[in-house]
């Protein structure tokens, strides 16, 4: 593959597969990913599936608007861990919390790039491929801080196989709520048909 074949893919137009336009895309991005931060924090707690909302950020908004939302939804998972389950408030688990902020916008940034090479490949190819690779991140950047914070026994083949089944349901309710989204919005019907 020639460099004249890359630059395009690599200047593919971040929320051309937005549900809404692209000025609510941000609002958009930010209410659906924070409700469902808030749905996963209450569920799975520190299993929230950052991996899959990285992905599906990175896919309908421009990288500084995706890093933005992935952010507020990891606010939102620490604000409920400690306000309303009741985390311990100390240096390890603080420590924990900002490893997956870290792990999040790193997955997020991967997320970018991968659907940036692959925007030819079919969509839901392209989200496969983007998850795989953003969940391995997300896990990596977590490990390494295993180091410093310990928590090496979460890192199991069952536990790493059933958060990353968590992120694939989530990844596809995600892109069906945006899908429906967009067969509701008349802004992207009308785009749609032009």
């Amino acid at each position: 593959m020639a460099i004249q074949d890359i630059l395009p893919q690599l200047m593919r137009v971040p929320g051309e597969r937005a549900p809404v336009g692209p000025i609510a895309a941000p609002f958009f991005g930010f209410g659906l990913l924070t409700l469902a931060c808030a749905l996963a924090s209450f569920a799975f707690a520190c299993a929230t599936p950052f991996a899959a909302f990285a992905v599906v950020a990175a896919e309908m908004l421009p990288l500084s608007s995706a890093v933005f939302v992935v952010a507020a939804a990891w606010v939102v998972n620490q604000a409920i861990g400690f306000g309303a389950l009741h985390y311990p408030i100390d240096a390890n688990t603080i420590g924990w919390g900002l490893a997956i902020g870290a792990a999040a916008l790193a997955g997020t940034a991967i997320s970018a790039s991968v659907l940036r090479v692959a925007q030819r490949t079919r969509a839901p190819l392209a989200l496969g491929l983007a998850l795989i690779v953003v969940y391995a991140t997300y896990e990596l950047v977590l490990f390494a801080a295993t180091p410093f914070l310990g928590g090496e026994g979460a890192f199991t083949a069952a536990i790493i196989v059933k958060i990353g089944m968590l992120n694939i349901i989530w990844l596809i309710g995600l892109v069906a709520v945006s899908k429906a989204m967009r067969l509701l919005n008349p802004y992207r019907r009308h785009q749609t048909a032009s």
